[in-house]
């Protein structure tokens, strides 16, 4: 069946669009009348306001990465909704890079959060909701193998690496360079592979979880699935729509998170907790879309695209920021500043530990969940204290 138009830009996809952009243009064009201090009673409506259009769009988002990913099939629709948030974060962060002021340490503290967020809070949100509702879950073990050998890698090389140089916690340029360079070519091709040679390692192998992202159908053990190029082929029109429409819609979410970054700065500067919450909440807010599309995956028992979803996520926000950071330092004689400090080494080593343990299990249940919730508690704790 051929979408029209009319199907994919429906009423209410294009008023959120519309809410979107005029709140960003509203929050440009009032942006001197932020400035901190903000009076309270102020800074609590236009957060309130703020927080409120961005779930509108969020929810936007999801509609049309959850369209795709019927119509294209995993990997291929949790990569489209992936990579176009991680990239136009990372477009972000490079414009404060390239802006005045001190941003030493704006890769590092990012990536940590997006990391602590993801691997723990919503993996262990959405393998609860997903083991609860429909019992033990599998997932394709290979393509889990494959996300958890990459992520290994690129946080030891992110994080654990530049503490130990005795550069104050910064690489040397020709180290630099070759991290940067070496990340962004292994990840060109991990993609390259997973789109092209190897999307079958990322596919539902447990029998709910394959009816689910059928639609609920019956599955059948002699189905094929079809190439790619073929989908795209036969659908080119709508694919191209849904992926403009949810790129439109996913920008005003990150353009206004960063709004927000500065508001709570000032809301956190006023009390005892400490102004890194503030890059926890406004990591939470950037992928507010890819977690509710994971929660939701899980809700209908599909255990690989919250997986893809998520560590995928992780692989990308790591291979595009750390290089651009890098990059961009280089070019312009900015320090970047890597190393995390010992709290947070030793919790994103437990995180991959647990993680690499409990997806080794033929089938993922309740108790799996356990342990990445309880390190995200300890993770915040560590941040109030």
């Amino acid at each position: 069946m051929i979408t029209k138009r009319s199907q994919v830009f429906t009423p209410n996809a294009i008023a959120r669009v519309v809410i979107g952009w005029v709140a960003v243009v509203i929050m440009a064009a009032t942006q001197h009348l932020l400035t901190p201090p903000v009076p309270g009673a102020t800074l609590i409506l236009v957060l309130a306001g703020v927080v409120a259009i961005i779930m509108v769009c969020s929810f936007g988002v999801v509609t049309q990465a959850e369209q795709l990913a019927r119509r294209m099939g995993d990997p291929y629709g949790s990569l489209v909704l992936t990579i176009s948030i991680v990239l136009i974060e990372v477009i972000l962060i490079s414009a404060v890079m390239l802006g005045p002021g001190d941003h030493t340490t704006i890769g590092r503290d990012s990536v940590m959060a997006v990391s602590m967020i993801i691997m723990n809070l919503v993996i262990g949100v959405a393998v609860f909701i997903a083991t609860r509702k429909h019992g033990p879950l599998g997932h394709n073990h290979t393509g889990t193998a494959s996300y958890s050998g990459m992520l290994l890698i690129l946080l030891a090389l992110a994080f654990v690496l530049p503490a130990q140089l005795g550069h104050q916690g910064t690489y040397p340029p020709a180290v630099a360079i070759t991290v940067a360079v070496g990340t962004l070519l292994t990840y060109a091709y991990f993609l390259y592979r997973q789109m092209f040679h190897q999307p079958d390692d990322f596919a539902e192998t447990d029998p709910i979880s394959i009816a689910a992202s059928r639609g609920g159908g019956a599955t059948d053990a002699g189905d094929v699935r079809q190439p790619i190029g073929e989908i795209f082929r036969a659908h080119r029109k709508e694919i191209l729509l849904r992926i403009l429409l949810l790129v439109i819609t996913v920008i005003p979410v990150i353009i206004l998170a960063q709004h927000m970054a500065a508001l709570l700065d000032d809301g956190l500067g006023r009390t005892s907790l400490p102004i890194e919450l503030a890059g926890v909440l406004i990591a939470a807010i950037v992928f507010l879309p890819e977690t509710i599309t994971a929660l939701r995956a899980g809700l209908a028992g599909e255990m690989q695209r919250v997986i893809n979803l998520c560590h995928g996520a992780l692989v990308s926000t790591v291979s595009f920021t750390i290089p651009a950071v890098l990059l961009i330092g280089l070019a312009t004689g900015q320090t970047v500043v890597l190393a995390e400090s010992a709290v947070n080494i030793v919790l994103l080593a437990v995180t991959m530990f647990v993680t690499v343990t409990n997806f080794l299990a033929p089938k993922l249940t309740v108790m799996h969940a356990l342990p990445h919730l309880m390190l995200f508690v300890v993770y915040v704790l560590m941040l109030l204290s």
